[in-house]
């Protein structure tokens, strides 16, 4: 596997995706803000000046732009803080426990081995690992805003499923993502869709608010007008979001074949992630997770079960055949090791010395 030139690749194409979301928020705006200033010149109640008709036409398309600008980025400003919680609070919300060298078993001590293994091979400060004790199946994911602040999360079950050189492969892959500034990347998509989002909850609570209208003295045009508005915000921030929210999925692909690729230069052994992937592939639930938060994160992940234009990951055989060329398509029967392990104490979050 040529490395160096599967990263540029991915760049390349991750690039583009950016370049063709921002046109989408972009593009979304503007039809927002035509449609509605249009609606609004074309109605007869729209108040007139004397004779001429240009200064209101640029007054209410101005009016009209910074309105809807303004909604978009108030709801990516929240959605942002809303995550501004950090990776170790993400990763306890999903139930997860501290692992350092008070608690730890053999399995614990050799997954802390391997995090400092990568994290000399990657050149990135030793982030704190949290086990998801509860978690069966073979999952991961990183979290975090800055490379100081990063924690990488592991399923109990890929600690005790993955021997030495599948879980090199995981933890490679999810310093990947720290070092690749994937966390951010990923926040600020999820911030503008959820932009896209207000947009049309805007025009639901429009046209759910003319329950409670009276026709009165209008005669129907002021109430025709609320609800032309109402409609094309609804349509535009729906539309919007949709086609948003599909090649924020397209980017997220791109960065895990990113990830997978520096993941062989990290190890220098496409088999070690290859062999964590078809592990994933032989277990009933793959690497899905039970927590209730797990939707938080599925972007995130190491691997995920969508298989649709919405999944956030390429599907596995993709990614095994990219790094195992001669993969014969059959995934291996689980190992006789495959005991339950004694998950990490919860108690006082202290390193021993």
């Amino acid at each position: 596997m040529n490395f160096f030139e599967s990263q540029d690749a991915a760049r390349r194409r991750t690039l583009g995706l950016v370049l063709l979301f921002g046109a989408a928020v972009v593009g979304t705006v503007l039809g927002v803000q035509a449609v509605v200033a249009l609606i609004l010149l074309a109605n007869r109640d729209l108040p007139r000046h004397g004779q001429g008709h240009a200064p209101d036409t640029t007054l209410v398309f101005v009016a009209t732009g910074l309105a809807v600008l303004a909604v978009v980025v108030g709801g990516s400003l929240y959605k942002s803080a809303q995550l501004r919680r950090g990776g170790r609070a993400l990763a306890e919300q999903l139930g997860g426990v501290h692992l350092h060298g008070g608690n730890a078993d053999e399995d614990g001590r050799r997954l802390l081995n391997v995090v400092e293994e990568m994290a000399l091979a990657s050149g990135l400060p030793v982030p704190d690992v949290y086990v998801l004790p509860d978690e069966q199946g073979v999952n991961a994911f990183a979290a975090g805003f800055t490379t100081g602040d990063a924690v990488l999360g592991i399923t109990a079950g890929a600690v005790r499923l993955l021997d030495r050189e599948q879980l090199q492969g995981v933890v490679a892959h999810e310093f990947s993502h720290i070092l690749n500034g994937d966390m951010s990347l990923n926040l600020r998509l999820i911030g503008w869709v959820h932009g896209l989002l207000v947009i049309g909850l805007l025009g639901q609570i429009i046209l759910r608010s003319l329950r409670y209208a009276r026709g009165g003295g209008k005669k129907g045009g002021g109430l025709a007008l609320i609800v032309a508005i109402g409609l094309a915000l609804l349509v535009l921030g729906f539309v919007g979001m949709f086609f948003a929210n599909l090649i924020k999925a397209a980017v997220s692909r791109q960065r895990e074949y990113l990830a997978d690729a520096a993941a062989v230069q990290f190890t220098r052994n496409p088999g070690g992630l290859a062999g964590a992937l078809k592990r994933i592939g032989s277990l009933a639930g793959g690497g899905q997770l039970r927590a209730p938060a797990a939707a938080l994160v599925s972007h995130m992940l190491l691997a995920e079960s969508r298989g649709d234009w919405f999944a956030s990951h390429p599907p596995l055989e993709e990614r095994i055949r990219r790094l195992e060329p001669g993969w014969d398509g059959r995934y291996p029967p689980l190992p006789t090791r495959a005991r339950p392990a004694p998950p990490p104490s919860a108690g006082p979050d202290t390193e021993e010395e």
